[in-house]
C-alpha cells in the first residue's frame, strides 16, 4: 500500500490561520450562507441558486459595460472590443443557466411558488441597470425600486447619462461629419433614425475606411444577439414551467416577456442590413 499523497511535501501551504485563504478572498462564508429556502421543496434551492448566480454575472456585465462606455467616450476603442465580447459571453453563460432551471417541472415549482410572495425577477435592479446602460430606458420602471432609495437613486442617475449606444453614436457622427446629439434622449428608449441608419450604411459599405467603427458595430450586434437569445430562453423557460399564469410580481408573465422580445437596443444596426 502506498502512502497517501501529502501536498506539503512539494511545498503547498497547508495552514491559513494567519494568511488569507481561498474562501477568505472570495468571501465564501457570506456567499454560501445566502441560500435560505422558505419551504421544504427540494427544487427551491435550484431556483435560488440559479437566480443568485445570474445576479453575479449581471454584476460583472455592469462592471464591463460601465468601463466600455467610459473607454469609448475617451477614444480607447480597442480595449472596449474585449469588454463587449466579454459581456456577450456573459449572456451566453446566462443562457446556459436556463437549461439547468428547465430541469424543474411545473409540479416541482408549485411546491414553493407561493413562498415567493410578490418577489419576481421583474424587480431585479441589476437587470434594469443593464437595460439603462444599453439604452432601453423607461422611467416608469423606476417605481419598482422606490423602496430601496440607494438603488433608486443609482438608476435615476443613470438616466442623466449617455448610454453606451449614445456614446457609439457620438463616434459615428464625428467620423461621418454629423451630430446625432439631438437624435436621442437620455430618459427614453432609443428610437430608430433614418440619418443614423444612413451613417452606419456608410461604414458598412466601406469597412476598411472606418474599420474601428465597423468592428464596434459588429461587437454591439453580437452583444444584442446574445442578449436576445437570453430573453427568448427566459420566455420559453417560463412558459414551460408556469404556462400563461401571471408572474409573481404581477406582470402578465409570458405575454409580458414576449413583448420584451420586440425591443431593439441598437435598431439602426439591424435595419442597415436590409439596405446593403
Amino acid at each position: 500500500m502506498t502512502d497517501a499523497y501529502d501536498p506539503a511535501s512539494e511545498g503547498a501551504k497547508m495552514s491559513y490561520a494567519r494568511d488569507m485563504s481561498y474562501g477568505d478572498y472570495l468571501a465564501l462564508e457570506g456567499l454560501l450562507d445566502g441560500q435560505r429556502p422558505l419551504s421544504n421543496a427540494h427544487d427551491e434551492m435550484l431556483f435560488i441558486i440559479q437566480h443568485q448566480t445570474s445576479e453575479l454575472w449581471m454584476r460583472l456585465a455592469i462592471h464591463e459595460l460601465t468601463a466600455a462606455r467610459a473607454g469609448l467616450a475617451q477614444g480607447e476603442v480597442r480595449p472596449v472590443f474585449k469588454m463587449l465580447t466579454r459581456v456577450a459571453r456573459i449572456f451566453e453563460q446566462l443562457n446556459g443557466a436556463w437549461d439547468v432551471l428547465r430541469t424543474m417541472t411545473p409540479s416541482d415549482y408549485t411546491q414553493f411558488r407561493d413562498d415567493l410572495g410578490r418577489s419576481s425577477g421583474f424587480q431585479s435592479h441589476q437587470y434594469r441597470m443593464i437595460e439603462f446602460l444599453l439604452g432601453n430606458r423607461n422611467p416608469a420602471m423606476l417605481k419598482v425600486h422606490e423602496h430601496r432609495p440607494q438603488l433608486h437613486a443609482a438608476l435615476t442617475a443613470e438616466l442623466t447619462r449617455k448610454s453606451l449606444y449614445h456614446v457609439a453614436l457620438d463616434r459615428l457622427g464625428a467620423a461621418t461629419g454629423q451630430d446625432f446629439a439631438g437624435a436621442y434622449r437620455f430618459d427614453a428608449p432609443h428610437a430608430a433614425q433614418d440619418a443614423i441608419r444612413e451613417a452606419w450604411a456608410i461604414v458598412y459599405q466601406n469597412p476598411r475606411a472606418q474599420w474601428e467603427l465597423y468592428e464596434l458595430a459588429e461587437k454591439l450586434v453580437d452583444l444584442e444577439d446574445y442578449f436576445r437569445r437570453w430573453r427568448f430562453n427566459h420566455v420559453t423557460t417560463v412558459e414551460r414551467i408556469i404556462g400563461f399564469k401571471r408572474g409573481t410580481g404581477g406582470t402578465s408573465g409570458v405575454t409580458y416577456l414576449r413583448r420584451m422580445l420586440e425591443v431593439e437596443l441598437f435598431p439602426e444596426l439591424w435595419q442597415v442590413r436590409g439596405q446593403l
